[in-house]
């Protein structure tokens, strides 16, 4: 195996098996509820994190990693180190990372390559660039190479979703507030797509199931843009959707990979409990 080091961040909703595979260093991301703060990945599991924010009238917040957090994760015995950030558009994760590698370099020049990666998407199409990363890394593919494949990829994975409601996403400005206002007031579920680093509402739909059917249907029509070869499909604390999602794709499609993960609280935030999501490479 090639001396790289894999980092990524907690708004990133891994599976076990990927953070195993890729032995998966995380930066934490913190969540607070008004003055107290919790560590998303010890602090608080991922229901009590819903059943707190069900209880909650104000907006959870979160914070990215601070600098200083991704300089302890470059003190490794790795030389090289790929760092895969949340979108850029929608968190400050990616910057803090940039500075972090600009520190290292003035303390210690060259002495490591590090290579911060903004993967222009979030949650489980981060968990499937994470995944390839791993791979090739696995398969002693040098950096140039990672590097590259992971740029091309990120432009081809196709992500939907459907949030069950969209009151947590207007708040905290991840979708436009006047169409999302329209659809909440007509008790529709939105269907999103997670591209070029943003949050978009695409379309809508009435009652649960006919959400899902057409999450499934947009991920069919475009599935040819990808290499077909890995599925993810995270859920707010509803696997009973995501378990639905899995029996209609696989049957439609034997994917090499198929992870089904929760939706922590980084993006759950946001999502609001009852969400699902999609996503191909």
């Amino acid at each position: 195996m090639k001396n790289i080091k894999l980092i990524t961040d907690g708004s990133c909703d891994l599976s076990q098996e990927i953070i195993e595979k890729g032995k998966v260093e995380i930066v934490d991301v913190m969540v607070s509820f008004d003055d107290k703060s919790y560590s998303t990945r010890t602090d608080i599991t991922i229901p009590q994190f819903y059943e707190m924010m069900r209880d909650y009238k104000e907006l959870p917040k979160t914070s990215c990693p601070s600098p200083n957090q991704f300089l302890d994760a470059f003190d490794c015995e790795e030389d090289n180190i790929i760092v895969l950030c949340l979108t850029s558009k929608l968190s400050g994760i990616y910057n803090s990372a940039v500075l972090a590698k600009n520190m290292y370099e003035e303390e210690y020049g060259n002495k490591k390559r590090i290579e911060i990666i903004d993967s222009t998407t979030g949650s489980i199409g981060q968990a499937l660039l994470v995944s390839k990363v791993a791979d090739m890394i696995n398969e002693d593919k040098d950096m140039d190479e990672i590097i590259n494949t992971i740029e091309k990829l990120k432009n081809e994975l196709v992500f939907y979703g459907a949030l069950h409601t969209l009151e947590n996403a207007i708040k905290g400005g991840r979708i436009n507030a006047i169409a999302g206002k329209i659809i909440g007031a007509l008790n529709l579920k939105a269907i999103i797509h997670i591209t070029d680093g943003l949050v978009k509402p695409i379309d809508k739909a009435r009652g649960d199931k006919n959400s899902i059917n057409k999450v499934i249907d947009y991920i069919k029509d475009n599935m040819d843009k990808t290499s077909k070869t890995k599925l993810a499909i995270g859920h707010a604390n509803c696997p009973e959707k995501a378990l639905k999602i899995k029996e209609v794709l696989e049957n439609y499609h034997k994917f090499e990979e198929v992870h089904i993960m929760e939706v922590g609280p980084s993006m759950g935030v946001y999502t609001s409990e009852g969400a699902v999501l999609v996503a191909v490479i």
